[in-house]
């Protein structure tokens, strides 16, 4: 492949070197080389290429903490991508979404959950962050020893998590060692495990734009992590070096800047004055050479320049393309990221039959509020109360009412009817979010702040309707869409039971159903912290973690990291250890039992944090070490083991340095991050031991 790459390097003239290192990359035709458009995404499913299967926006996906079902949807994003692509060409049509680089996962931090593009992410924690991001990029590039199926990006390279109205000019400055505990990890992850992109951020870190960063794309990506594929720039993030960071004179200078701390793709057309930065000898052609060859290496591996018959890919069928697989997988998916808060005196599974039932409001047959962003178009997008009406017999008497709107000012004296509420046998409640009121900047319609919410809470018209419903409701049960940290610490305290349903996908509404109604037990675990209230929080501005998610919160949350209900019980038994003092070096074994103590099957997210000493100086609360899903049958007991290695237990000073630090430690093995909020909601005890690090 190297020979074949310098051979068409040479064959280029200085102008068509310079058209391949821009997202549109042009035709060079006298070469037989096709247009290529580097732009296509993959959030959760194909986006903006017409049909596909949509399955549950990532913030869900991180809520099922399952690797492998993760993985199992990144190959079928990645089987309906090849057959898209593959069409669309057949039909001569190479435009924007059409291509196989997918500039996708998002692994940023969801640092503070009024950023409206935290739904993309997979969660707070860098730990689950990076053990789920790698699995889609394995789902999504294949394991073909010699071709991609398709390019995975990691984004956005690094420390980026709002403000989104300030994106464009933000200098990000984090500790030494906040950048190497939370913002950094991640990416190594992906980086070491062989992600073939990665995406620069629009802000700047410590003083340099992302995209021409030199500590960051120099220093880390390529000098400590040895990087070997290529970078993107984020979407006209180039012009910022000049418009918006002032650290460049003109395009010229920010181009050559870009390209020569090793962004080798220009999502914009900025680098079109790469011609001007030459003749004024500010960027050599050797120099763009080096991105030429990293951008065709990908476009190698890819097959894009060899014969069809020879990548293994080429001949995926269009028939994958939302097929009753992937539905199925996508239902799959959409069940097991659905979180369980509240569950009252057991009223949940409903009964199969009630009497009657009434669902209400404004996102139970709302069709955004199943897509999230950066989504495809399904040909069948179920809500939860088209899920419902299709589980319910003959017989049962169901209403559907909106209720109220999804957002409007409450005007004094404003009176809410519930004609049927109150014959109801249940009432199920669907309210929270859809994308108009969080998403990226410029996608949201209804957001006060470029795309984050101002606050946490519900919005006040949905608080005051619900209040005015529980007055009427025999039986209420509240269901949340939304993709960040909703607090509802009021109307937690008064429904029955209440579930977290995120943005679901195509088959949201059935998934829903199967878990109301006792087919599948939920399993979701929550991969943020919900704080009790907006003031809870630091200001959104501030970098630090200090305050933030459940390492170094310091006001206890409405419901913590990693909590979940189950209609099973569980208990965990006691866990051992292989050694109590453990060296550098050596492996901590970890072992212990949960108890299912109920006639439910049921899946169980085993979750394994190290407690540090209480005297650490300005250390984390507790980390995520490892963690397992697995499946207890009723009544049954089941082992479990981790294998954690000592350099799990390092930890980050504050010069951003790993250190073994000597001391007491515990660890706890539970269905939740430590604390005595989970317990208090329901959650079953953790199994606690004692290491000792020497």
């Amino acid at each position: 492949m190297e020979k074949r790459i310098d051979d068409l390097i040479s064959r280029f003239t200085l102008p068509e070197k310079v058209g391949q290192l821009m997202h549109e990359s042009v035709a060079v035709e006298r070469l037989g080389v096709p247009a290529y458009n580097w732009w296509s995404e993959g959030c959760h499913g194909v986006g903006r290429s017409g049909r596909a299967t949509v399955f549950p926006q990532v913030i869900g996906l991180a809520a099922t903490w399952n690797r492998g079902l993760i993985e199992r949807i990144g190959t079928a994003i990645a089987d309906e991508a090849r057959a898209k692509h593959h069409a669309a060409a057949a039909a001569g049509r190479r435009g924007q979404y059409q291509g196989l680089t997918f500039w996708t996962p998002n692994i940023n931090i969801f640092r503070d959950p009024r950023w409206g593009r935290g739904q993309e992410t997979f969660g707070e924690d860098p730990y689950l962050t990076g053990e789920l991001g790698l699995s889609m990029v394995r789902g999504l590039q294949g394991r073909d020893p010699r071709y991609l199926k398709t390019a995975a990006c990691a984004k956005h390279f690094a420390v980026h998590s709002g403000p989104e109205a300030d994106r464009h000019h933000f200098d990000a400055c984090p500790s030494p060692r906040d950048l190497a505990e939370t913002y950094l990890p991640a990416f190594e992850k992906l980086v070491r495990g062989g992600v073939e992109t990665v995406m620069g951020a629009y802000n700047r870190v410590l003083g340099e734009p992302a995209c021409g960063s030199r500590l960051l794309l120099v220093d880390i990506l390529r000098g400590r992590w040895g990087f070997r594929g290529h970078v993107v720039s984020d979407c006209a993030a180039i012009d910022d070096f000049h418009q918006a960071h002032k650290v460049t004179a003109d395009a010229a200078e920010s181009a050559a800047l870009a390209v020569r701390r090793g962004c080798d793709l220009n999502c914009g057309c900025t680098y079109n004055d790469l011609l001007v930065a030459v003749s004024r000898g500010l960027i050599s052609e050797a120099e763009i050479d080096t991105s030429l060859r990293r951008l065709l290496s990908t476009r190698f591996r890819l097959g894009l320049f060899d014969p069809p018959e020879q990548v293994p890919y080429a001949s995926t069928p269009t028939s994958v393309i939302e097929s009753a697989e992937h539905r199925t997988l996508a239902r799959q998916a959409a069940a097991e990221s659905i979180v369980l808060l509240k569950n009252a005196d057991g009223l949940l599974p409903l009964r199969k039959d009630p009497e009657s039932m009434l669902v209400v409001g404004p996102t139970a047959a709302n069709v955004a509020a199943l897509l999230g962003n950066y989504f495809g178009v399904s040909s069948r997008l179920v809500t939860p109360l088209e899920g419902i009406a299709e589980r319910l017999g003959e017989g049962v008497r169901l209403e559907f009412r909106t209720g109220c709107p999804l957002v409007q000012e409450v005007a004094p004296g404003t009176n809410y009817t519930f004609p049927s509420a109150a014959a109801a046998e249940v009432v199920v409640a669907v309210l929270g979010l859809d994308p108009t009121l969080e998403g990226e900047e410029g996608d949201t319609i209804a957001s006060p702040a470029g795309g984050d919410r101002g606050r946490i809470e519900l919005p006040e018209n949905q608080r005051s309707f619900l209040r005015e419903l529980r007055k009427h409701a025999k039986k209420l049960v509240l269901v949340i869409t939304g993709g960040s940290a909703i607090a509802i610490p009021e109307e937690h305290a008064f429904c029955d039971a209440v579930l977290l349903a995120w943005y679901p996908g195509c088959e949201g509404g059935r998934a829903l159903a199967d878990v109301l109604f006792g087919d599948v037990p939920p399993s979701g675990k929550l991969p943020v912290t919900v704080p009790r209230r907006t003031e809870d929080l630091p200001p959104f501005e501030d970098y630090s973690m200090r305050g933030r998610t459940y390492r170094y919160a310091e006001v206890d949350p409405l419901y913590p990291f990693g909590f979940g209900l189950s209609y099973a019980k569980f208990r965990y038994g006691p866990v051992s250890v292989n050694v109590p003092v453990l060296t550098e070096g050596a492996e901590l074994i970890v072992r212990g039992t949960v108890s299912n103590e109920s006639l439910f099957a049921a899946a169980e997210t085993v979750q394994c944090y190290l407690v540090p000493p209480a005297n650490l100086h300005r250390g984390p609360k507790a980390r995520l070490l490892d963690f397992q899903k697995i499946l207890c049958p009723p009544q049954a007991v089941v082992e479990f083991e981790f294998r954690i290695p000592s350099e799990s237990f390092r930890m980050i000073d504050e010069g951003g340095s790993s250190t073994w630090v000597r001391g007491q430690y515990s660890l706890s093995v539970g269905s939740a991050s430590p604390g005595a909020v989970a317990e208090s909601l329901g959650a079953p005890a953790p199994a606690k031991v004692a290491v000792r690090l020497a």
